[in-house]
């Protein structure tokens, strides 16, 4: 009997940039991993809503600007949907208020097209399996341009936070200061897979659907401050 993709461990990937280059250039790096099964390409934002429609990938691979549906319009249609993939926006330059918009909407990390392929292969296998994708250097850099771009929102409330826990408040303040799960597990004295589990709580409870917006939130409340990942 022939395993399923599911039951075998393989991530299912859609590729969606209007780059038609671009797109055989990552269906090849990706493809080319044992882990990976590419179900579907497009090159627009209502293309990627019906490869999601009709293929249910683990994890979309989209790019921010493209003709029609951007990306980010893609991104809240995607994610208004049942059970949809995590998704990484592609860009061209690291710094682009696109992609911040487009994490706000949803998407869990981003990329630069310029990504080497063994780290484009991590970052998909790390966000299909729920983890951030985004360096802490690069969580830093995006609350700081929130901050900037959003003076005066600094703010104790967030429906959900009295609903933490003691230890979610904690690791809550560490994943705003942009630690990974392994480094808050060695400052908190837990393991990684507890981490895990505090933070998946504290999606739930927060409404958030990835680590960027609950970083915002933690740092908004000011339970960030402080912290400092490692370099």
């Amino acid at each position: 009997m022939n395993e399923s993709p599911a039951s075998t461990g393989v991530k299912r990937i859609a590729l969606v940039d209007d780059d038609s280059l671009v797109r055989a250039g990552l269906a090849m790096i990706l493809g080319a991993d044992p882990g990976i099964e590419v179900v579907g390409e497009g090159s627009d934002g209502n293309q990627a809503v019906t490869l999601v429609q009709k293929h249910r990938p683990d994890v979309l691979l989209m790019d921010v600007r493209m003709p029609g549906m951007d990306g980010i319009a893609a991104t809240r249609a995607v994610c208004a949907q049942s059970e949809p993939p995590k998704i990484i926006m592609l860009t061209t330059f690291d710094m682009d208020e696109y992609v911040f918009e487009a994490l706000e909407a949803g998407a869990s990390g981003f990329l630069l097209k310029d990504t080497p392929p063994q780290d484009l292969i991590r970052a998909v296998h790390v966000v299909a399996q729920g983890d951030a994708m985004l360096a802490p250097t690069v969580t830093r850099r995006m609350l700081s341009h929130f901050s900037q771009s959003n003076p005066g929102t600094r703010s104790a409330e967030h429906d959900g936070l009295d609903q933490l826990t003691e230890r979610e408040t904690e690791v809550l303040g560490a994943v705003g200061a942009g630690l990974s799960n392994a480094q808050i597990g060695e400052r908190l004295f837990m393991s990684e897979a507890t981490v895990k589990a505090h933070v998946s709580k504290i999606f739930a409870k927060l409404d958030c659907s990835n680590r960027v917006q609950i970083a915002i939130i933690a740092h908004e409340a000011g339970l960030s401050d402080g912290l400092d990942a490692p370099e």
